[in-house]
């Protein structure tokens, strides 16, 4: 006897109000908006703009619907071409139905047109995507149970899943697996690994999307084998289940020898070209030398200067007089006058006791404190 079981909605409508939102709905737009916000900070920590994110899903997500809708019902066409079933059924998307390998398909296909356009790597992309994608495959899972379907064989284990007569694939059994709920707890779990493999161990690019495709399929394996849905076989073998063995061989081969450049750890400033972005880090100043001398009366020292070249043209060249006092149009004399005194200030040099400068020439010589030569 079971004494707990987890319930099923006794619809899959919840009401806004006034407007009818559908659960299965609700959940693949909240699986969206996950994958998208961690797609863009995974994309910002390898020098790309977050808003790329948005930008590629653009592209991703009708072409993954309409990829999972069509993989659907090429699956199982009976329900929309068989006796009793409405080809225009095949609209009605909210009614539950999309496979995941043409999502997986048509959604790459959009992702790596999106790249192309944006002139970004769809290794590098897809890297970044598929820690996002995982969760948001989890998150829309919970929709099957909103629909009461894809659950698996009949158990009595403490977490069945107690199905509505009207949904149940067994009659007179309530209680089944709730594959749904595996899958979702599957997901995340992929989801950890990514992002530890992602931090501890630098992967070729296109690397960890391989391996996410690899976990992924490896649990969809087990989990599928519990399905007792109505699907197509092939040499007895569910054909979801032909389709994980390919993806999983496709995924271990390039997991093993793709041959990729391994990008740069995650950067921490945000790419100038991301309109939300700040001033960059290493636009603001930073300590540096600090400046040199600067020519003119500012730079006066106490030590006399050393003695300039001739090509120089400085003021402190060997132009001195006869009896060994500097000429009167020395830019380092002290005093204009033929006693020593100050003479009266020419225009071309400045005032007493400040260094000049010859007529035309930028002196750089500082001004010395030492004595005088003169007698």
């Amino acid at each position: 006897m079971v004494l707990a079981a987890i319930p099923s909605p006794s619809t899959g409508i919840l009401y806004v109000g006034p407007v009818p939102l559908r659960g299965y709905t609700l959940t693949i737009i909240v699986g969206i908006v996950i994958a998208t916000v961690i797609t863009g900070r995974r994309l910002r920590a390898r020098g790309q703009p977050a808003y790329l994110a948005t930008d590629v899903a653009g592209w991703a997500v009708p072409f993954g619907i309409v990829g999972a809708r069509v993989y659907h019902v090429v699956t199982s066409p009976d329900a929309y071409f068989g006796a009793g079933g409405d080809p225009v059924d095949i609209l009605r998307v909210w009614h539950g139905g999309l496979g995941i390998w043409g999502a997986v398909a048509g959604g790459a296909l959009g992702v790596w047109l999106a790249c192309r356009r944006r002139g970004v790597g769809f290794g590098l992309f897809a890297d970044a995507a598929a820690p996002g994608l995982a969760l948001a495959q989890a998150v829309g899972r919970v929709g099957n149970w909103f629909n009461q379907e894809l659950y698996g064989r009949p158990t009595d284990l403490p977490w069945a899943l107690r199905i509505d007569p009207e949904h149940q694939r067994v009659a007179g059994e309530s209680l089944y697996h709730p594959t749904f709920l595996y899958e979702a707890l599957w997901n995340v779990g992929v989801a950890g690994i990514l992002l530890w493999v992602d931090r501890h161990h630098r992967l070729g690019r296109g690397k960890l999307f391989a391996l996410y495709v690899l976990l992924y399929t490896a649990g969809r394996a087990w989990i599928e084998a519990l399905r007792i849905d109505e699907a197509h076989t092939f040499l007895g073998v569910r054909l979801n289940d032909w389709t994980s063995l390919v993806v999983f061989a496709a995924a271990a081969l390039a997991l093993v020898f793709l041959r990729a450049p391994v990008d740069p750890p995650a950067a921490a400033e945000t790419p100038a070209d991301d309109p939300s972005a700040g001033p960059s880090p290493s636009a603001a100043p930073g300590p540096g030398p600090s400046p040199g001398p600067v020519a003119g009366p500012a730079a006066a020292s106490s030590e006399p200067p050393s003695r300039p070249s001739a090509a120089s043209g400085d003021a402190a060249a060997q132009a001195n007089g006869p009896d060994g006092e500097s000429d009167a149009g020395s830019a380092a004399a002290e005093g204009g006058g033929p006693d020593g005194e100050a003479g009266p200030a020419r225009p071309d040099t400045a005032p007493p006791g400040v260094p000049g400068a010859l007529p035309g020439v930028e002196s750089a010589v500082p001004a010395t404190s030492e004595p005088s030569d003169r007698p």
